[in-house]
């Protein structure tokens, strides 16, 4: 998730990735068929990498 500040207030993790390809976001996680296949519970912009 793209987060400002220097913890994620999803898991309480400071560490984060520099390397990725692409941003993902989610309006409704619950309506979401991608967000449910990459477990995803909370709306918000996620970068993630396809290969």
């Amino acid at each position: 998730m793209f987060v400002e500040g220097s913890e994620c207030p999803i898991c309480k993790t400071n560490q984060f990735s520099t390397n990725w390809q692409g941003r993902l976001s989610v309006i409704d996680a619950n309506k979401s068929v991608i967000a449910e296949k990459i477990d995803i519970k909370t709306k918000g912009d996620y970068a993630i990498k396809v290969r």
